[in-house]
């Protein structure tokens, strides 16, 4: 047995408790106690720019991390594993990681990353055979477990293609203790990258659900790369230079807090706001469960520093429920899209015979029925439009079925035949072709003893980690509201949504546990309109949205303190429901988060079954946010002549209450959200991906 500090105490398999060291390395030496650890991040997803990698060892982070992983994406691994046994992990990793090796090894840095996605194994001895051929030797090890696929018929999970736990950081943990330079894993949190390499680094302990707290904020922050540093930023035009904005690096101190920034030269911003975006990502309620903690989201606070430095402290953390989430992924069928654009007049009229020659054609060729056929008209046309597109509406109509042939080429071939006898100006956006795959996802969880928590270090022993001792099972605190949706909310929805005036006014206003709220009404009726102005909701607050498996979330937040009050106590679910009318019918939560100035929203269901499942045109929700903003809300004159200024009539102010800058040692903790539901995949078409290195965030 080895008592140095850069070694686990390794010998044959070990099974137990995480140990606490209390010190890490720090080029050779032992580690102050005052210095934080940096943690850069290289990649948001498969396909990420190749280039963070030489910035991030040019900045002089300590931890390299990459996050490769999305529901769609385990799909695609998955489904190249089933075809090959030696497939299934993220390539273009071992490509980045051997064009900085030599740097990497020069510098000391370790790596951290999930590219092991459904066959870890295959790539870590891949990593040190490139390694060798460089003349490196470099320390590899990797963590699995997490693949439940064999046992999903005894843990009720169906006959997925895959089933993957999101296990937690105690693994990447023990395998940097274990003297690793690079750590690959399966399927993690995506936070999981940076609470691994920080409990290993400040020697934290399993139950320091603060300090673990802290370090989540900041991997969920830092884990979808430059949406830190200015991308998918509400006020971008703020923003002096986003050509090619830098990576986001985290700072994380003893205590959990952590100071967010980038490599100094490199374009984008950090600044509060561009922090509190990426914090409302793809979260839930206050509560926000991790593989090790749970994380009160309320209790988050930001202090800008600036030149691009960002403090996030003062975040509670609990400990973990009792049971892991279990992304379940797999084939759902084949799917037909047939765009038809209807330029001009009468587009209603001329959507009605199109879908009255597509129903008579089918069945007259004698072909079967989809098993679910749905049609959409989306009135993107304008009056007295300047260019063709623009007086263009478009009607689009999917079908799925388990059996290719019924939505192959026969299927995509009817509309051919009644194109010269149909609408005048006919014509469609791209010529008849096959089916194509699509996927389900379906969220489903395991208690956490149930994963086998596997580190195989670099020596050739294993670790296995057992679960929490302590946990706490989730439940709503009193910031948290739950809506439910109904035929009845989708009919008063779609009727408010198209009037000026008649909302419930401010007073009737649904509570959610925090108070009573007041302010003028969205259309608070005829009282709530005298001295009211009628503008973007984006002129007032800024937001970011995204995908949690079915359903969508929608973070809002609120530029100054007199808008946060008026935005709490109108911006209700059935507000929400009145603005968005597809949200109508769907449950719908809704959380405060007064010390950010934020609101959280989660539409149950927007999503179908999945990215995959490509339910809507934005198979993702990243648009949903910007369309919420984009729509026209009644506001008190003096709240808008009060915010006039800057970008769209918005002001450039910080995005949160930000405390006076101080010293960090002044921070008690930081912490945020670390995010099983991971970010997804792009909208293209499942069979596109499974001949492609990367796919789009």
């Amino acid at each position: 047995m080895t008592s140095h500090p850069d070694q686990a105490q390794a010998t044959g398999r070990r099974t137990g408790q995480v140990q606490r060291q209390d010190s890490a390395p720090r080029s050779g030496d032992r580690q102050s106690e005052s210095r934080p650890l940096r943690v850069g991040n290289v990649s948001g997803f498969y396909g990420d720019r190749l280039s963070a990698w030489e910035e991030m060892v040019e900045a002089g982070v300590e931890v390299l991390t990459g996050d490769y992983l999305a529901e769609l994406t385990m799909l695609i691994l998955a489904r190249q594993k089933a075809k090959d046994p030696r497939a299934g992990y993220a390539r273009t990793f071992a490509a980045q990681l051997r064009g900085a090796l030599q740097r990497i090894v020069a510098a000391g840095t370790r790596v951290v990353a999930n590219a092991g996605g459904m066959n870890p194994q295959a790539l870590a001895p891949l990593i040190r055979e490139q390694a060798a051929e460089a003349g490196f030797d470099v320390p590899v090890a990797w963590v699995d477990g997490d693949d439940l696929t064999d046992r999903s018929e005894e843990l009720g999970l169906g006959s997925p293609l895959a089933a993957n736990a999101y296990l937690g950081g105690w693994g990447i943990t023990e395998a940097l203790r274990g003297g690793a330079q690079v750590v690959v894993t399966g399927r993690v949190t995506d936070a999981a990258l940076t609470t691994g390499p920080a409990a290993w680094f400040h020697g934290w302990d399993r139950d320091d659900h603060d300090a673990l707290a802290g370090a989540m904020a900041a991997g969920h922050v830092i884990e979808c790369g430059m949406q830190a540093t200015g991308g998918n930023f509400s006020f971008f035009r703020e923003i002096a230079d986003l050509r090619r904005p830098g990576f986001p690096i985290a700072e994380i101190a003893a205590d959990g807090s952590s100071v967010i920034t980038k490599p100094a030269g490199t374009g984008g911003a950090v600044t509060a706001e561009t922090v509190l975006s990426q914090l409302l990502y793809e979260v839930g309620g206050a509560r926000y469960a991790g593989p090790d903690a749970t994380l009160r989201l309320d209790s988050i606070r930001l202090t800008d520093l600036g030149e691009d430095r960002v403090r996030i402290s003062g975040v509670r953390g609990e400990a973990p429920p009792p049971e892991l989430k279990v992304s379940v992924t797999e084939v759902g069928g084949f799917r037909q899209e047939i765009v038809f654009q209807l330029t001009g007049l009468d587009a209603e009229a001329k959507a009605e015979l199109i879908r009255s020659q597509f129903e008579f054609g089918l069945e007259a060729a004698g072909l079967p029925r989809p098993a679910q056929m749905a049609w959409n008209l989306a009135r993107s046309d304008r009056p007295d439009a300047v260019q063709q597109e623009e007086a263009t509406a478009r009607l689009t109509l999917v079908a799925r079925d388990p059996d290719p042939k019924t939505v192959g080429r026969s299927f995509a071939n009817v509309p051919v035949e009644f194109a010269l006898g149909s609408v005048p100006g006919y014509f469609t956006g791209a010529p008849p072709g096959e089916a194509s795959v699509y996927g389900r996802f379906r969220p489903e969880s395991v208690p956490q003893d149930v994963p086998v928590h596997t580190v195989h270090l670099p020596d050739g022993t294993e670790a296995v980690i057992d679960p929490p001792a302590d946990t706490r099972a989730l439940a709503p605190t009193e910031l948290d509201l739950s809506s439910a949706g109904s035929p009845e909310a989708a009919e008063a929805g779609s009727v408010e949504s198209s009037r000026d005036t008649g909302a419930e006014p401010a007073s009737a206003a649904t509570g959610n546990g925090s108070g009573a709220h007041t302010g003028a009404g969205l259309g608070g009726g005829d009282s709530a309109h005298a001295g009211t102005v009628r503008v973007p909701l984006g002129h007032l607050a800024g937001g970011r949205s995204g995908d949690k498996g079915g359903s969508a979330n929608i973070g809002l937040w609120a530029r100054t303190d007199a808008v946060w009050q008026w935005l709490r106590a109108e911006l209700t679910p059935a507000r929400l429901r009145a603005l968005l009318p597809e949200t109508a019918d769907l449950d719908i939560d809704r959380v405060e988060l007064a010390g950010l100035r934020a609101l959280n929203f989660t539409v149950h269901g927007l999503l179908g079954e999945g990215v995959a499942y490509r339910a809507r045109f934005d198979p993702q929700a990243k648009g949903l946010a910007e369309w919420l903003r984009s729509r026209c809300v009644d506001v008190p004159a003096d709240l808008v002549r009060s915010t006039a200024g800057g970008e769209s009539g918005a002001p450039a102010g910080p995005a949160a209450p930000v405390a006076p800058a101080g010293p960090a040692s002044g921070d008690s903790h930081g912490a945020a959200a670390g995010d099983p539901a991971a970010e997804t995949t792009g909208p293209l078409p499942l069979d596109d991906f499974f001949t492609q290195e990367g796919t789009a965030q």
